[in-house]
């Protein structure tokens, strides 16, 4: 009988700890129904098998440290991780064919950073232009909003960079974005695009070309609430001065930053040693009805600086690889239909305001 009892103990003992493994390492988590993370081994992720990264070797972390603001807002993520995977493992979102088929879809409606206009997408943001450069990153803290857009839109908020000759272009993209009909719901998410050699590119790593190396954070996961401050991210893009590497790195006030991976410098042919042109952005893309969404928090920017969405704190990266306010540069307002949203800069407190609710009348 004590033999018996003893042998439950050890097997419930066991059980115990294989549930605490498998939900501290679980082997895939399911977001819903359309986003499912699996954790791969780091060294055999898909974005491996592009064809210009056959001879890639990975880079587990960059050689660079991030610049913080002086002034340590409490705008900060503070939230429940969604994904812990194992060591030497990473979260990679598993494709199906309807996320696949809706990712190119929208991937062709994205908005370049180089065309002002584009039939349906609505614009406001800053930009520091070529002859002030060449740039190696752009860093910014940016409000996040939960937004209600229909199943035919999108609006997002990103940092860039980006060069163009003629009519090709690379350039690179993170922040947030609210779009129903790419993540299958209304949240907001990070995420990042790219485009580089021959027009390729797209969202995340559902192609080939993003090395994802966090284990806890992917590049695009839905954002979660802080427990206290306001709902932000404070994020980068960054281009490794030894590698060439593009790094998204998520920046951290009190503990180490975030560095969920990157994107090589081998998918490029324009940006492979640096960017022409940098900048932050609120974008929306109109229903095909002419509908547009909300961008931003949804109401025109105010000169009260709490009540509008924006976007502060942000450095550019300069030729030397030194961090510069931005508006120590020459910047070019990006607004293209004041009817629907606004764009209010501060310069004193170094805080971009913008966004607007949207409506019928914005504009084709």
């Amino acid at each position: 009988m004590k033999f018996f009892c003893k042998l439950i103990i050890i097997i419930f003992t066991v059980c115990v700890v294989q549930c605490r493994e498998t939900v501290r390492n679980p082997n895939s988590v399911k977001v819903n129904e359309k986003i499912i993370y699996d954790c791969v081994d780091i060294y055999k992720q898909p974005s491996l098998s592009h064809p210009l990264l056959q001879n890639h070797k990975i880079q587990l972390k960059p050689s660079f440290s991030i610049p913080k603001p002086k002034d340590k807002s409490k705008s900060k993520i503070q939230g429940k991780k969604f994904i812990e995977c194992s060591d030497g493992t990473v979260p990679i979102l598993k494709n199906t064919i309807e996320y696949v088929t809706n990712a190119q879809h929208w991937a062709k409606k994205h908005f370049s950073p180089f065309t002002i206009d584009s039939h349906g997408t609505h614009i406001a943001g800053m930009r520091a232009l070529p002859y002030q450069g060449p740039y190696h990153g752009v860093t910014a803290l940016m409000s996040v909003h939960d937004l209600n857009i229909s199943v035919d839109q999108a609006s997002y908020t990103n940092i860039y960079v980006g060069s163009g000759v003629s009519d090709k272009v690379n350039f690179l993209q993170t922040g947030w974005m609210v779009n129903p009909a790419l993540f299958g719901d209304g949240r907001t998410w990070s995420y990042g695009f790219w485009k580089g050699v021959n027009g390729t590119g797209c969202y995340n790593t559902i192609c080939p070309g993003f090395i994802q190396v966090s284990r806890t954070d992917p590049l695009s996961i839905p954002i979660p609430y802080p427990r206290k401050g306001d709902r932000a991210i404070y994020i980068s893009i960054l281009q490794d001065k030894k590698s060439g590497n593009w790094w998204a790195v998520h920046v951290n006030y009190h503990v180490p930053d975030l560095n969920i991976g990157y994107w090589p410098k081998e998918l490029f042919d324009l940006i492979g040693t640096n960017a022409d042109m940098v900048g932050v952005l609120g974008a929306v893309q109109a229903s095909p009805s002419g509908k547009s969404p909300p961008m931003g928090n949804g109401h025109l920017p105010t000169k009260h600086r709490k009540e509008s969405a924006r976007i502060e704190n942000v450095k550019i990266i300069d030729s030397k690889f030194k961090d510069k306010e931005i508006r120590k540069y020459k910047l070019e307002k990006l607004l293209d239909s004041n009817k629907c949203y606004g764009l209010r800069p501060l310069p004193l407190i170094a805080v971009l305001t913008y966004g607007g609710p949207g409506g019928d009348s914005c504009g084709i």
